[in-house]
């Protein structure tokens, strides 16, 4: 075939596909135009379009209404609705015990009783067990005949009228001495008991009857475990929202079916510059006894957020220049653009010049085009009945 056979068939295949086009794609003639097409080649090769849209009566595919495909397209509205952000905090923490103390000897020497196992609920001032106290007690016993003898001579001298004040005020010293001298004594002597410092349980004991300890022997671990605190941190842009008693959502890793209220305990004065992220610390109660020091804890926190209007998720389109709604203003289709703010199952709460009740759609969007009219599916008929 020759060359130009093909140019020529090329052109008609061409202008009938365009042809087509205009005709079956509704506005496509107003492309045209604005493309800078002449308005007579325009006007030529639609002129069944703009037939039908003359025409009056014609259903889906030629109905009542002047869009700019020359009919009013039907679509399915939905009214604007007002949602809260409801931000969530959602953090890992580990918890450890309202109080927990290592008890260690106030002195140094050999263990010869040991009062107390793991699991063991003590209390204040127990006694968790003894040191050999055989020299403490010598200790004492000598101080106390040391009083006597202080004591009674400080009497005798006091009832003479022949000896000296000076020598009276020397015996009343040394009473005192030897008074202070049994004080000692005793304190030393009492200090061979370890006792508990807190209410609590008694952990594991690591030491063992004729064990020779020091003040630094770590002989048992008390928890006071009738409440948690659990530590976990929190990003910087909820440094604001957090305050001391906001409520506290908490579950164990080891115990996923229960789940523990709290509040907010205590919060650090300063964001840690390299995580940027500031530690909250929550207590959490232990009435039950169910949880332990050193558990996992999912934390999660709720805040009340701003108000914002919110949408239905088919609702949102999106283009070059973002995400848009198309919403129906006095039968005719308004593109408004939206911002995002937070995606729901049900809805999507957006940044936009929208208000409750207005009427946005949801179905039909692919024929909306800006300036269209539009017919909402069903007010026809909803008009009808109510003239009736």
């Amino acid at each position: 075939m020759r060359i130009w056979k093909q140019l020529l068939l090329s052109i008609v295949v061409v202008v009938v596909a365009l042809c087509l086009w205009v005709f079956m794609v509704p506005g496509a003639g107003d492309t045209l135009a604005r493309m800078g097409v002449p308005e007579p080649i325009v006007a030529a090769i639609r002129p069944q379009a703009a037939q039908n849209a003359e025409a009056p009566g014609a259903g889906r595919n030629g109905g009542p209404g002047r869009g700019p495909g020359g009919r009013a397209t039907v679509v399915v509205t939905e009214a604007v609705a007002t949602g809260t952000v409801n931000d969530r905090l959602a953090a890992i923490g580990s918890g450890e015990a309202i109080q927990s103390v290592v008890v260690m000897p106030q002195a140094s020497g050999t263990i010869e009783e040991i009062l107390v196992s793991a699991g063991d609920k003590v209390t204040k001032g127990q006694v968790l067990a003894r040191l050999d106290d055989d020299e403490q007690v010598i200790a004492r016993d000598r101080a106390q005949v040391a009083l006597r003898s202080a004591t009674e001579r400080s009497q005798s001298l006091s009832n003479l009228r022949s000896v000296s004040r000076l020598d009276v005020l020397d015996a009343q010293i040394a009473e005192e001495t030897a008074k202070l001298e049994v004080s000692t004594a005793e304190l030393n002597l009492k200090r061979r008991e370890i006792v508990s410092p807190i209410d609590g349980v008694a952990g594991i004991v690591p030491a063992n009857v004729g064990d020779n300890v020091t003040t630094q022997t770590a002989v048992v671990t008390i928890d006071d475990r009738s409440s948690l605190l659990v530590d976990f941190w929190a990003p910087e842009r909820f440094a604001t929202a957090i305050s001391v008693g906001h409520p506290v959502e908490a579950t164990s890793i080891a115990r996923p079916g229960d789940a523990f209220t709290g509040v907010v305990h205590a919060i650090d004065n300063r964001v840690d510059p390299a995580s940027r992220t500031l530690r909250i610390r929550a207590r959490i109660d232990n009435p039950e006894d169910k949880l332990r020091a050193g558990m996992a804890f999912s934390v999660g926190m709720r805040f009340s957020g701003d108000t914002f209007p919110a949408v239905d998720p088919l609702a949102v389109q999106w283009d070059a220049e973002g995400s848009y709604v198309w919403q129906v203003v006095d039968g005719k289709s308004v593109k408004t653009r939206v911002r995002i703010i937070q995606r729901n199952p049900d809805v999507v709460l957006v940044d936009a010049e929208l208000k409750a009740d207005d009427a946005v759609v949801v179905e039909g969007l692919q024929r909306v085009r800006e300036g269209a009219d539009v017919r909402i599916a069903g007010a026809s008929e909803t008009a009808e009945v109510a003239s009736q």
